[in-house]
């Protein structure tokens, strides 16, 4: 019998509609079979939320607290809004408390501002002025970033574990020893226990598969998706979801990497009757290994951008040392035409 994967799914639904999905004894039943946890999106902290932690209490289903903020607020956590992280992780507490839900861990989604991702996706330039303030100003970032380790320590000492759920271009600014693309886009990396990159190839389809390869070791664990839902921003809620074909391509190659999978969205593997279908799911099916040359040049590309942007004087230096080259080798040929005639 294979062995199954370690499977999270991600759920980011409203009280009322959460409450419905979870009144589907069959979800329950699947996810207890698949041994799955969920990663519950804290839209609210309402007593309706509160109720379905305490049935997946009940089930033994390990349950993270996936914290968001108000899109007033970024939505996401990002390098703009430590303190309201701060805050609604206090908040999230006494609220854990009052219930007494039990959670396995909690789940930081390190994304841009609400807004200025919705403004990208509509081209709106206006972006570029906030992105380019923050990559100058270094000493934001690490303000941030020391306030954001603070709360994980908080997380740690609260007795749970921290997961961070990060976009793919954080890992190339890792492997660049850079903190550029994070400031450019308001990220900031974190020292938690689990870091999922969120790979979902809905996204970036036709390459989506080879992206995924492409990363999946340099992951803890593979964010899978679309299957359905999340939250709306514009430009992106028009993208079709994953077929079934697309969601058990991905689900192969990271099981096949040995890597645990974070997919979203447990709602939409509902819908479209994914969930069910993984309970007899052909785990080692094999897969084609695909051509990864192109993704590895634009990487690279990205990578070397990102060290450079790191360090402005090196490529100062460089440019400058090339700007002679070309000045020293000109007056060389000039010289030699003055020679031979």
């Amino acid at each position: 019998m294979e062995k199954l994967p370690e499977l999270t799914f991600f759920t980011e639904l409203d009280a009322d509609k959460l409450s419905e999905l979870f009144s589907n004894r069959f979800v329950i039943d699947d996810l207890r079979a698949l041994n799955a946890g969920v990663s519950l999106g804290l839209l609210d902290l309402s007593p309706e939320r509160a109720e379905v932690v305490k049935k997946l209490n009940r089930f033994k289903i390990p349950t993270i607290a996936w914290l968001l903020l108000p899109k007033e607020q970024g939505y996401w956590f990002n390098l703009e809004n430590v303190s309201f992280a701060i805050a609604r992780y206090e908040a999230f507490k006494d609220w854990s408390k009052q219930n007494r839900l039990e959670w396995v861990g909690v789940g930081l989604d390190i994304e841009p501002n609400f807004s200025e991702a919705e403004a990208f996706q509509e081209k709106d330039l206006r972006v570029i002025k906030p992105a380019l303030k923050r990559l100058f100003n270094k000493q934001e970032y690490l303000d941030s970033a020391m306030a954001y380790r603070g709360l994980v320590d908080r997380i740690h000492q609260d007795g749970w574990r921290a997961e961070g759920y990060y976009m793919m271009t954080l890992q190339d600014d890792r492997k660049a020893k850079s903190t550029a693309i994070q400031r450019l886009m308001g990220l900031v990396d974190l020292p938690v226990d689990r870091s999922v990159l969120m790979l979902y190839s809905s996204f970036t389809r036709p390459y989506g598969h080879k992206l995924l390869q492409a990363y999946l070791n340099e992951t803890d664990s593979v964010g899978i998706g679309v299957t359905g839902g999340g939250v709306e921003l514009e430009g992106i809620s028009t993208i079709p979801f994953m077929t079934w074909e697309e969601f058990s391509l991905d689900l192969r190659l990271a099981w096949q990497a040995g890597k645990p999978i974070h997919v979203f969205s447990l709602e939409g593997c509902v819908e479209q009757g994914f969930l069910e279908r993984l309970t007899t799911f052909d785990w080692s099916a094999p897969v084609i290994e695909q051509n990864l040359t192109f993704i590895k040049l634009g990487r690279g590309v990205l990578q070397a951008t990102a060290w450079l942007l790191e360090r402005p004087l090196v490529g100062l230096l460089g440019l400058g040392g090339l700007v002679s080259g070309v000045v020293l080798s000109r007056k060389r040929a000039q010289h030699k035409r003055r020679k031979s005639n």
